[in-house]
């Protein structure tokens, strides 16, 4: 056969090469934009500018030309925010969630924060109301027990995590000093002057019910420690424990809506840290109160809108805090369905800012600085509410993933050198750390 004939048997199988190259090029293309871990919306490849040009449509450049269209359609797709979606998260990929275990290390490094701070009267931000100009007083003249750490609240929760600590590591280089301060601040005399504080005009409203769930889970955690100290200690706070359970039962029964903001009034936290603290003491009034008063507020949600969180001074998410209060309250199976229907797109685009930790760029703003407190509470809900889901629903996965970097972004500022957040963060990331601990 002579020149022409090879050319002309030639010229199809380079028509078919080119033609091969453009079908995988699309189905490479087709395939990434398809994709759980990547997916955006427009596809990457619809936003190149209409008017880029590449020269000539000879074979090699047409080549290029494809070539330089897949890198820019892959390198959008990799630059855009990966989420956690349950789609994309099943259990079997990835190695497993690391272990959140409060060590020795951390517990002394904890201990030492708190010990810093209940002692330390000033500054200091009362929740107080002044009944008369003879009503001026000091905070440590009008709270005895719990004066320090800025407020009544973060004094509470901080005693509260060093009892925490004692009964998790007996051994703790700072044991004999956490004793020494807890038998100074939770003594009879002292408790008695709180007490007395709460039977005062204007007091109804008093650290309500974040001061009083604190409190409460304080009282919870001396409750049955075999320990000399913390049987003292647990009947010195007494008293105070069975005035706030009394306001509680005397507020719930009045308040017609619970209120979900993600601060200190968040309705949801404070039955919470109720409930545990009735169960644990046997007070069955309180408990079947606050399992009513739960199901009243919360067991008709649907749909929340989880995509309004996180509000800018929030150390709360609303919606998770609301679901970890349900999971105590409902048994497995109704918890589960309830959780589908409260949020029915956890996973997907609306879901991503409760998904991923909030981001702080003041750690020296007081109230900037409460979205280290969200990180760390989310990641506690995480956790409860994941325990409670099915081994096989990809959202225990899901939150466990979520959980893990919500702690590991804020576990390393809670001792940000700034009183801000010092005198409060440790006891967040104890109550993290050391869940079911005990």
């Amino acid at each position: 056969m002579g020149e022409g004939a090879t050319r002309r048997r030639d010229a199809p199988c380079t028509k078919h090469r080119r033609q091969s190259r453009s079908s995988r090029l699309g189905v490479t293309a087709s395939l990434l934009s398809a994709s759980p871990r990547l997916r955006v919306a427009p596809s990457p490849i619809s936003v190149i500018p209409s008017s880029l040009s590449f020269g000539d449509t000879r074979p090699m450049n047409r080549f290029k030309q494809s070539i330089l269209l897949f890198l820019i359609a892959a390198c959008l797709l990799l630059a855009s925010p990966q989420p956690f979606e349950a789609a994309s998260l099943g259990q079997d990929e990835g190695p497993p969630p690391k272990q959140m275990v409060l060590t020795l290390s951390e517990a002394s490094h904890f201990a030492g924060l708190a010990m810093k701070c209940i002692t330390r009267e000033y500054p200091n931000k009362p929740d107080h109301t002044n009944n008369d100009a003879s009503d001026v007083r000091s905070p440590r003249s009008m709270h005895p027990a719990f004066y320090g750490c800025f407020d009544w609240h973060s004094s509470v929760h901080g005693h509260w995590m060093l009892v925490r600590l004692l009964r998790l590591f007996p051994k703790l280089p700072e044991a004999q000093r956490i004793r020494d301060a807890l038998n100074n601040n939770l003594s009879a005399e002292s408790i008695s002057g709180e007490v007395q504080y709460l039977s005062q005009e204007n007091r109804q409203s008093f650290e309500r019910t974040y001061g009083w769930a604190w409190l409460l889970k304080l009282a919870e955690e001396l409750h049955n420690w075999n320990d000399e100290d913390g049987r003292r200690w647990s009947k010195n706070l007494t008293p105070l424990a069975d005035a706030l359970a009394d306001k509680y039962i005397s507020f719930l029964p009045k308040q017609n809506y619970p209120i979900r903001t993600g601060v200190h009034p968040n309705t949801a936290f404070g039955l919470a840290f109720a409930l545990d603290y009735a169960r644990a003491a046997g007070n069955q009034k309180l408990a079947a109160l606050v399992e009513e008063r739960s199901r009243t507020y919360f067991a008709r949600d649907v749909n929340y809108p989880v995509s309004l969180e996180p509000g800018g001074e929030d150390f709360f998410s609303p919606a998770l805090m609301e679901a970890d209060l349900m999971s105590r309250v409902m048994e497995p199976i109704e918890f589960r369905r309830w959780f589908h229907r409260f949020l029915p797109g956890l996973g997907g685009p609306a879901s991503q800012t409760l998904l991923r930790p909030a981001l702080i760029l003041d750690r020296r703003d007081p109230k900037l600085v409460h979205l280290d407190g969200l990180n760390l509470s989310r990641a506690w809900c995480m956790r409860s509410i994941a325990a409670r889901l099915a081994h096989t629903d990809p959202l225990r996965f899901l939150l466990t993933r979520a959980a893990e970097a919500h702690a590991s972004e804020a576990l390393s500022h809670v001792a940000s050198g700034d009183y801000a957040g010092e005198h409060w963060l440790a006891s967040f990331a104890v109550y993290l750390l050391s869940l079911n601990r005990i």
